[in-house]
């Protein structure tokens, strides 16, 4: 997935060095890609011959400054159609999110004290960062994301308003920082994945999923990855992972819906967070955080 290649001896004698320098190496060609359209290896951009890629920026965000863009992002609001706190027992808290050394930083943690909203009872807390602009097919959609080493989620998708009574979610990438004997069977892997979904819901019951994965070469914890995605029409999403195609979903309905950006770090019931709250209550504060260093979307034109 690098323009530098390394010998075999290299990659097994200096493990910790090879990470570095691939991650710097994949931040540069990142970087790079900024003045000329989204981040592909060479021969993986799909765009038709005669067209070009156009940097949408009301949805696009290098996370420079010291604030989040409140003109782009809703940060853990309950606004524009949207009134998720977040899946118990991780609450969403705006100021678990901070704008600073050109990221984006969503650190989770323990609460103060518990907290129970309704029916809920909250032990923990995360944060969910949405745009306030909807995404259409046609976009191209990526992220540049160090996942948190804990029990908690790290995410990029879209889902359409939920005033709808039907539903239309994207994710581009889901994964957990940590997995234990106490997750599902089926998402054992999920530290050290690549995984989207096609979920339709209606009147709040999911209707209809699409999904795959692949692995990457490490935990999703360990480095930056770029994650995409090509929302090419209503019946085509084409994902790529670090600028290389990794697979295409095809829904058996229109995909069309306008749907807007989510970052989301969250609890899972499937993936449940320990009594002694694992790394979530332990961790350091750079495994308790997800990193953002960028979100770019495009257009052809």
């Amino acid at each position: 997935m690098l323009s530098v290649r390394f010998s075999v001896a290299f990659r097994v004698c200096c493990p910790a060095l090879f990470l570095l320098i691939a991650s710097m190496g994949t931040a540069g060609q990142a970087a790079e890609s900024l003045s000329k359209g989204p981040f592909f290896l060479e021969g993986q951009d799909p765009k038709p011959a005669r067209q070009n890629w156009v940097r949408v920026e009301e949805l696009s965000d290098e996370f420079e400054g010291n604030q989040l863009d409140d003109i782009k992002w809703s940060n853990s609001k309950q606004e524009n159609g949207f009134g998720w706190l977040g899946r118990p027992p991780g609450l969403f808290r705006a100021e678990n999110v901070v704008v600073a050394n050109g990221m984006m930083n969503v650190t989770v943690g323990v609460l103060p004290e518990p907290r129970t909203i309704g029916r809920q009872q909250f032990l923990y807390q995360g944060a969910i960062v949405r745009s306030k602009q909807p995404c259409i097919p046609g976009m191209y959609l990526e992220t540049r994301m160090k996942a948190n080493a804990t029990e908690m989620s790290s995410t990029f998708w879209l889902i359409s308003n939920q005033r709808r009574k039907q539903r239309q979610e994207l994710d581009i990438q889901e994964c957990v920082g940590r997995t234990s004997t106490l997750t599902k069977e089926w998402a054992r892997g999920w530290d050290q994945i690549f995984h989207s979904n096609l979920i339709r819901t209606e009147r709040g019951k999911d209707k209809v999923q699409i999904q795959d994965s692949i692995k990457p070469p490490t935990k999703n914890h360990e480095r930056f990855y770029v994650y995409a995605a090509w929302w090419k029409s209503p019946e085509e999403v084409l994902f790529f992972l670090d600028g290389k195609y990794a697979y295409t979903l095809k829904p058996e309905t229109a995909w069309d819906f306008p749907a807007h950006i989510h970052m989301a770090i969250e609890t899972y019931d499937w993936n449940p967070v320990p009594v002694d709250g694992g790394l979530i209550a332990k961790g350091t504060k750079e495994e308790r955080t997800t990193q953002y260093d960028w979100v770019r979307v495009w257009r052809l034109e």
